[in-house]
């Protein structure tokens, strides 16, 4: 192949002559000559025979020409690496290219943005409109692991200026699904120290969920640094052999809480273990929700002086003699949601609550010879009640009703009662209670328990 040189012809200053000088290299190439010729007096000999002595006194011999072919492939084989290090180059300035493109493409398209309504609006705008996209979520036990997908981290993902002003939100980063698995933990947990660094200091709702009896030290491990923050608090529990949480008592700042358990734990060793760590829970809480455990006179010892600080319960429990326990136990009620096994042979003493004003009330008899809900309802007043919403009671007991109302004296406002309660009995109540009002409702299934 010829030499080309163009260097003292062309100026290569910029990407463009330097492209020019390429096509005009390529279009010299084309009048290189081609495939050179060949051909020797012995090409077309297919095997040796006794002539090719002949013909090598007549012509050049065959080692002459071998040693041609050998120059002429060395030359090739040199042309063949200049140009492929000519090729490597222009790959590179094709990459750099390239770059250069997707560059001046985000330059387009932030210089767009600029022009753009949305992207003249305030820092404090925009802040109120990413409140606005936070899911509503009525209960930290329906929140769901985070996700790119899902606000907050999805926000972060649309531009420059979105990410620095949601990360600049602490209020965005308060609530958190926190979930401890065997798998990629350090990498787990370097994600939910992220987010939870975000939040600033503010109050932090966090779901946390166990599957196993050693995950308690890695979650106590992660929330360390935020254990003064944390005020709403929902715990899955998935192993019956969940170790005590010595975390529960470090909570200095905690008022709402939740557990839930996957197993029945009734009567086990971990009872006692989660009644120990209940009972260590700081005197701020004042709403607590363990209905996924149906709980007995023992359990509600153990768990105790929990109950002293309370305003707000969701509770199961065995038997109506320790419903009168739990409301000696917790003068402060002002909410309760109880699900109540009654139980046969069960000796009730009238009791009087001062502070309840809603209470709503499941019963489910043990046996044919269980207590009536009539005489649990015989024992209670209630001054201060204002809703009522009563389950399982096949038959309402409007005599016994009536007394109860008279009895406590209370402003009722609302009765929600999944049984037929006739008209003239509904007048008998707004006579006693002029505030009253009666609706009729299916029963729902409560903290868990089928009604």
């Amino acid at each position: 192949m010829q030499s080309i040189n163009l260097e003292s012809k062309v100026n290569l200053s910029t990407v463009s002559d330097v492209i020019t000088a390429l096509q005009t290299i390529v279009r010299l190439a084309r009048t290189i000559p081609g495939i050179l010729d060949l051909e020797t007096p012995y090409s077309r000999t297919t095997f040796p025979n006794a002539n090719h002595c002949a013909i090598e006194l007549k012509g050049q011999s065959i080692s002459t020409i071998i040693t041609e072919r050998q120059h002429q492939l060395d030359k090739v084989l040199h042309d063949i690496s200049g140009l492929q290090t000519v090729m490597d180059g222009i790959h590179t300035v094709q990459q750099q290219l390239v770059e250069q493109k997707n560059k001046i493409i985000e330059s387009i398209n932030l210089h767009k943005r600029l022009v753009s309504p949305l992207w003249r609006l305030p820092t404090e705008v925009l802040s109120q409109i990413f409140c606005h996209c936070l899911p509503q979520i009525p209960k930290l036990g329906e929140l769901q692991p985070p996700s790119k997908l899902t606000v907050p981290m999805s926000l972060t993902r649309i531009c420059r200026r979105w990410r620095e002003v949601v990360v600049d939100m602490p209020n965005l980063w308060c609530v958190l699904f926190v979930e401890v698995d065997d798998g990629n933990w350090q990498q787990a947990a370097f994600g939910y120290d992220c987010w939870l660094k975000r939040a600033r200091g503010r109050p932090l709702s966090l779901r946390l969920q166990f599957h196993a009896d050693d995950h308690s030290t890695k979650i106590q491990r992660l929330l360390q640094p935020y254990i003064s923050q944390i005020s709403s608090l929902y715990v899955d529990f998935y192993d019956p052999n969940t170790p005590e949480l010595d975390m529960f008592r470090d909570l200095l700042a905690l008022e709402e809480m939740s557990v839930y358990f996957h197993d029945d734990i009734s009567g086990s060793d971990t009872s006692v273990i989660i009644s120990r760590s209940i009972s260590q829970l700081p005197s701020t809480l004042c709403s607590f929700d363990v209905s996924g455990w149906l709980l007995d006179f023992d359990d509600l010892s153990s768990c105790n002086p929990v109950w002293a600080h309370l305003t707000k319960l969701e509770i199961a429990i065995w038997g109506a003699e320790d419903v009168l326990r739990l409301l000696q136990l917790a003068p402060n009620l002002s909410s309760l949601t109880i699900h109540i096994i009654l139980l046969a042979g069960e000796s009730l003493n009238p009791f009087t609550h001062t502070n309840l004003q809603t209470l709503h009330i499941s019963c489910d008899p043990c046996d044919d010879e269980s207590l009536d809900f009539c005489d649990l309802l015989d024992a209670l007043s209630f001054p201060t009640l204002r809703v009522l919403t009563v389950h399982g009671v096949p038959e309402w007991p409007h005599e016994e009703f009536k007394a109860f109302l008279a009895r406590s004296e209370c402003p009722l406002e609302s009765l929600i009662v999944g049984s037929v309660v006739a008209d003239e009995q509904r007048a008998q109540y707004v006579a006693l209670v002029p505030s009253f009002q009666f609706v009729s409702y299916p029963a729902p299934s409560i903290a868990g328990f089928a009604i």
